[in-house]
């Protein structure tokens, strides 16, 4: 008679303890997307910025469905770029709540995370990074300008982000001391050496389990091999000099005010990253604090505009700051479209979202978020308007950015398929 495996059962050798998989003598089991890195040579990213105190809507929709639409207030500085954005409205995560709580679901859609038990789940980037993120130095990047993080591994555990842009150009693009370099190379070697000692002790286990099972394991080892194959990539990287590029490693600002210097700094990262290929994985949340903005015309804290209650005057000193956040995005989506890859440009091979948890920040809502999508192979140049209640989940969006990447998948969290309307080329 075949042994029940518990589902605490590890792999242990010298120390080191290696879990197993969820197995189906254990309980459910889930699928997981296979790496299909594209063979054509084209190079897939994604790049996903959350603005935590929200986008006044009715300045960034337009009144119009479809291609033949004028563009907002908002959505002018988008002119040079108009046919690679995509604007999406009515658009939320279902059963994702809780006011700025949200923003822990952004990239995830765990439902109801204002709750004490809240418990979240693994965001886009990071489902795609155990896919492709061993092809960079870096898996992904997960980025603040201020604090906070988008980011989750698979565990629901917050990835911390970095939000200093003068130790993100060193990670980039300065070269350790050999001290540095040392410590960075045992700790790859130790990570080998782990799955080495657990190898020897897959015989056994299989032989406790069933057929199905054992394909499930069979998959799981795969995993391991995999993995193992990553690590001996990062081993590689470490060696490799670290890219050249034309710019001094920056000096941090700190007066947070400065909303201007202070994102177009992290843009600045941002683009040096993608155009070096230090990675294709880049999630940032957004400056949103309570400092008085430093743009004519702002004297109130930018969170307390960001409740304006409709009052005309403080949604005038919002629209400002808002206006110039979008002004920055436009910069960098003109600039990645500038720089040429092959025969895409940089834009064209990155997937670009942009919005926010909070679909009106005055009330705390998490209905009809602003989105706005850029870039990647897509068939942009258009507004997207779903109808309250008959709107697909925001997950199907992210969906469409992992086909994007090469992960083979139609599901992820709350995802029905992908986004209707919004179409590969």
């Amino acid at each position: 008679m075949r042994s029940r495996l518990n589902r605490r059962t590890f792999l242990r050798a010298s120390g080191i303890a290696m879990g197993l998989p969820l197995l189906g003598s254990m309980g459910p089991t889930r699928l997981l997307a296979k790496d299909n890195a594209d063979e054509s040579g084209d190079v897939r990213r994604m790049l996903a910025i959350c603005a935590p105190l929200g986008i006044h809507t009715p300045n960034l929709f337009p009144e119009k469905s479809g291609r033949d639409f004028e563009l907002s207030p908002y959505l002018k500085p988008m002119q040079p770029v108009r046919d690679k954005i995509t604007v999406v409205s009515g658009i939320m995560h279902p059963n994702v709540d809780g006011g700025h709580a949200a923003e822990k679901s952004f990239l995830t859609g765990a439902a109801h995370p204002g709750q004490p038990s809240f418990q979240n789940t693994i965001s886009v980037d990071q489902l795609a990074a155990e896919q492709i993120g061993y092809k960079t130095r870096f898996g992904s990047l997960t980025l603040a300008v201020d604090n906070n993080s988008l980011s989750y591994t698979r565990s629901g555990v917050q990835i911390p982000a970095e939000n200093r842009p003068s130790k993100l150009f060193a990670r980039l693009f300065l070269e350790g001391t050999p001290q540095e370099k040392a410590e960075q190379m045992r700790r790859i070697e130790d990570g080998q050496s782990i799955m080495d000692l657990v190898q020897d002790q897959t015989k056994k286990v299989t032989r406790q389990v069933g057929r199905e099972d054992n394909q499930t394991l069979d998959q799981y080892f795969t995993s391991v091999r995999e993995l193992e194959q990553r690590l001996v990539q990062a081993e590689a990287w470490a060696k490799h000099p670290k890219p050249e590029v034309d710019r001094k490693q920056p000096e941090d600002i700190t007066d947070r005010g400065n909303l201007t210097e202070r994102l177009r700094l992290m843009y600045e990262m941002i683009y040096l990253a993608i155009q070096t290929d230090s990675t294709r994985l880049i999630t940032l949340i957004g400056p949103g604090g309570n400092e008085v903005v430093a743009l004519d015309g702002v004297e109130d804290g930018w969170h307390n505009l960001s409740h304006h209650g409709r009052d005309p005057g403080k949604i005038e000193m919002l629209s400002i700051i808002e206006l110039e956040e979008m002004r920055l995005l436009a910069e960098l989506l003109q600039k990645l479209d500038s720089a040429q890859e092959g025969n895409h440009s940089l834009l064209d091979q990155t997937a670009i979202l942009f919005g926010s948890n909070l679909g009106n920040a005055s009330s705390h809502n998490n209905t009809n978020l602003p989105i706005l999508s850029a870039g990647g192979h897509f068939r942009h140049g258009q507004h997207l308007a779903f109808e309250d209640g008959k709107a697909p989940p925001l997950c199907n969006l992210l969906v469409n950015y992992l086909q994007h990447l090469g992960v083979e998948t139609d599901e992820f969290s709350s995802a029905t398929g992908t986004l209707t309307g919004l179409q590969t080329v």
